[in-house]
């Protein structure tokens, strides 16, 4: 038989102590005017939980809908089909855990710097997409139907900043994200571009100038020793797909991480140009 803690007693025997005192001092008047009192008090309390709650709701609701109503319909699909996604990586192990749950929303809220309304608008998505009867592979179909190469760049991106919030990231969702690449039709060097990215971003701060170039060759989707003319080439192509404007139509925090991403490109390919002008 297995054992189970018992837990604290509660104060079922308070109401018979009551009432027995209002019996001993009052009689049955007392007994009532006591019943009434904690019938009247008890719905009374009752009655404004319940409206705090409904009040509390129809705020949330209405700021969501005006906040909905403020973007464009790009954007709204964009995150729709970006937490969607997000989710079902997140339950592609069978469970939604209260950890995936927080990555999930810490992401929106400290990477891409949500406000309080955009906040309540990604927590009800999730709560939708987590009870949608819908798979991944639908998911993803739509997506690239719907948006340009540097959207789905961005995509992926967002999914491995995810992945990576675990430590060490899970093999089984990093092989998911090289499925979801090949889904979206990203490239084999764009995909790993960005995995490598991560990978190297994961170690610590570089210690060494080598290791510190090594990370410069990952940011340009090369491998270390690749010749100048091959960095160039790689710089302007990433230059292109990343550039701010092609995914401005998303929305403010998207076109921030395309800028981000370019900086990152810049200091790579900064460096390079240093050390091979410098020969």
């Amino acid at each position: 038989m297995e054992y189970r803690q018992h837990n604290q007693p509660g104060c079922g025997g308070c109401l018979l102590l009551l009432v027995v005192l209002a019996l001993v001092t009052g009689g049955a008047p007392a007994l009532l005017n006591l019943l009434g009192f904690f019938f009247y008090s008890g719905l009374a309390g009752v009655l404004l939980l319940v409206g705090a709650f409904w009040a509390f709701t129809y705020y949330v609701r209405r700021r969501v809908s005006t906040y909905e109503s403020s973007q464009t319909e790009s954007h709204n699909r964009f995150v729709f089909l970006l937490v969607n996604i997000l989710v079902k990586i997140a339950q592609a192990d069978g469970h939604f855990t209260r950890a995936e749950l927080s990555a999930i929303l810490n992401f929106f809220q400290y990477q891409l710097r949500y406000n309080q309304d955009q906040m309540y608008w990604v927590k009800q998505l999730v709560k939708d997409a987590r009870e949608a009867e819908v798979d991944l592979q639908q998911l993803l179909d739509e997506f690239r139907t719907s948006f340009a190469y540097e959207p789905r760049l961005i995509l992926l991106e967002l999914i491995y900043q995810i992945i990576y919030t675990k430590q060490p990231p899970p093999e089984n969702e990093l092989r998911l994200a090289r499925d979801i690449a090949l889904v979206l039709q990203i490239t084999v060097y764009d995909q790993r571009t960005i995995e490598a990215k991560y990978m190297y971003r994961q170690r610590q701060e570089a210690t060494s100038s080598a290791q510190q170039e090594e990370q410069y060759y990952a940011v340009l989707g090369l491998e270390p020793g690749a010749e100048f003319a091959e960095i160039k080439k790689a710089y302007r192509k990433l230059s292109m797909q990343y550039h701010p404007d092609k995914v401005g139509h998303l929305g403010e925090e998207f076109k921030n991480i395309a800028e981000e991403k370019m900086k990152e490109i810049n200091v790579a390919y900064g460096y390079f140009e240093k050390k091979f002008t410098n020969k």
